[in-house]
């Protein structure tokens, strides 16, 4: 009698355990991948942030003139293809860099998120990503922008350019234009962006630490 009231004990909590464990199990919200676009003008220190923050959320960095330049290289099928476009002085269509960079994506099936680096440039680009990343079950969480004003831009680049060697680093005057370029490109995503409530802009000034904590801010709440 008495060892068959401890055996009953012991499976009524034995049926306790694995009812709260199947309850927590199924509970859980599923990991959502965080797919971030990340721009910032030249001298923002953009490339720096991409590096930092691909380690801390375990994220894929996909740059698009790194998946580029080994496509070429290795003389891909679409490396080929694009450089057949370029020798001719010919922008590569959309259609052969969203291959890319689908290819990159397949590339990392468990990966946590990506963070996109040099795409989408235009809104038909944007389009492209969204499609892509609708294929995955997934979507585009945010575009983040590093802000910084122009003329801090400027001193950033020229100090760059005395250890750089870079020619477009050491002129003022190329400096400006590539700045001004790169609003112009990014206003037509920002206002594209901005119309599905994905846009953050993140200022962009101080030490490495205080601007990834900034950047963290954002992604964390994504």
């Amino acid at each position: 009698m008495y060892k068959g009231t401890i055996f009953f004990a012991i499976v009524i909590f034995a049926l306790l355990f694995m009812c709260r464990f199947l309850t927590s199990l199924f509970s859980k919200k599923p990991n959502r991948m965080k797919n971030i676009v990340l721009f910032g003008p030249p001298g923002a220190g953009k490339g720096t942030q991409a590096e930092v923050l691909k380690n801390k959320y375990q994220l894929v960095h996909i740059s698009t003139g790194d998946v580029f330049r080994y496509n070429i290289k290795n003389a891909t099928q679409l490396g080929t293809l694009a450089k057949s476009f370029m020798d001719k002085g010919h922008l590569v269509p959309d259609e052969v860099t969203i291959n890319m960079l689908e290819a990159e994506v397949e590339k990392n099936p468990d990966a946590n998120g990506f963070i996109f680096d040099g795409f989408p440039r235009t809104a038909t680009q944007a389009e492209a990503l969204a499609e892509l990343m609708k294929k995955k079950k997934t979507q585009i969480n945010a575009m983040v922008a590093l802000e910084v004003d122009d003329e801090i831009l400027v001193g950033r680049l020229l100090e760059r350019g005395k250890v750089s060697g870079r020619a477009d680093d050491a002129n003022e005057a190329v400096i400006r234009e590539r700045i001004a370029e790169y609003y112009r490109k990014t206003d037509i995503l920002k206002k594209y962006y901005q119309s599905q409530d994905k846009y953050y802009g993140v200022d962009g000034v101080g030490s490495i630490e205080d601007i990834t904590a900034r950047l963290s801010d954002v992604i964390d709440k994504l």
